[in-house]
């Protein structure tokens, strides 16, 4: 396992990290399951466990709760917050009466008291940044967080949320997670060139592009994969879209396959050798999917692979822009565009 400063924080954090998002109902993974998980990514030299209280309503991080007991302090541990949690219309988003609840909320959940790392899970429009930092800052002060960081936002956002917290002497965001993977590349030309301006630790979200780059997904082969049943319309090879992804992902494992490596660790090697990303975030259900991922824990790309990657999709390009979680809501909302 390899091991990179998080950001400016001097934090040393594994270059694969594991995301708890399958653990619980979304997964069906069992607390047994998922503590068996824990054990093994612990055993591969992994360091961090990323969760989110959106994650099965909760479950996520009770189960990492319950999987970390008595070993806590070893472990980078890192939550979200800001998806709604209940129909109520202030539990969600980033003000300071939501945020301070919550995290209270996540610190029973896993069982804690206090995690290494608080993610705005998305930029909430409604708040701004002042609010929202100065929250985070109190709860730093507190000693209830050690870090907090930004996951998914504009480039654009990360650049405001900096300036609000010089103009108003707050903490500022040291991380952000955003999504990238050989398929999805927009990141490349925006969000990471100004993580890499502000020295922000870079955690990514969606290596293997939601089971695209697992091996599973493969031409002449059905499409069976959990995220596929969850997700149909993603992987409807019917789509333009994703067909482009399928003949992408064909070119990709002949890749590999000359490079002598697996398709998981061409996919995680590629977005490990960006000087701006400090860990990749694996999601798996199984501890065969994590023993498949843990394989690419030491794998360097050389520059003729990489070369080759860059002629099947090109720097800066997203095969399925429409997926894109870090879209401008006047994008998403004509009333926002609209005079």
């Amino acid at each position: 396992m390899q091991y990179r400063t998080l950001g400016r924080t001097g934090v040393q954090v594994s270059s694969l990290a594991l995301g708890a998002m399958n653990f619980g109902s979304l997964g069906r993974t069992t607390q047994e399951e998922a503590t068996a998980i824990v054990d093994a990514a612990l055993e591969g030299g992994i360091n961090v466990i990323d969760t989110a209280d959106r994650y099965s309503g909760g479950e996520s991080e009770e189960m990492v709760g319950k999987a970390i007991a008595g070993r806590r302090d070893d472990i980078v541990l890192a939550t979200k917050a800001s998806m709604p949690m209940s129909d109520d219309p202030n539990h969600k988003g980033a003000s300071r009466r939501w945020l301070v609840t919550e995290l209270d909320n996540s610190l029973r959940r896993l069982g804690v008291d206090h995690v290494d790392l608080y993610q705005i899970h998305r930029w909430d429009p409604a708040t701004g940044d002042e609010e929202t930092l100065s929250a985070l800052t109190d709860l730093q002060r507190a000693g209830k967080i050690r870090y907090f960081g930004s996951s998914t936002f504009p480039a654009y956002r990360i650049v405001e949320a900096q300036w609000a917290a010089r103009e108003h002497r707050l903490g500022r965001y040291v991380t952000e997670q955003p999504s990238y993977s050989l398929l999805q590349r927009g990141v490349e030309s925006h969000v990471l060139p100004v993580t890499e301006r502000y020295g922000l630790g870079v955690l990514v979200w969606s290596p293997l592009a939601s089971g695209w780059l697992s091996g599973a997904v493969r031409a002449g082969l059905e499409i069976a994969t959990h995220r596929s049943a969850i997700l149909p319309e993603r992987f409807d090879t019917s789509l333009p879209a994703n067909r482009a992804r399928l003949e992408a992902v064909e070119k990709l494992a002949a890749i590999a396959d000359e490079a002598g490596l697996t398709l998981i660790q061409l996919a995680l090697g590629f977005v490990t050798a960006h000087p701006a990303v400090s860990a990749a975030l694996v999601g798996p259900r199984t501890l065969d999917h994590l023993h498949a991922q843990l394989a690419a824990a030491d794998t360097v790309l050389s520059g003729d692979v990489l070369d080759a990657v860059d002629a099947v999709v090109a720097p800066g390009t997203d095969l399925a822009p429409h997926e894109k979680s870090d879209a401008t809501p006047a994008l998403l909302d004509p009333s926002l565009r609209r005079r």
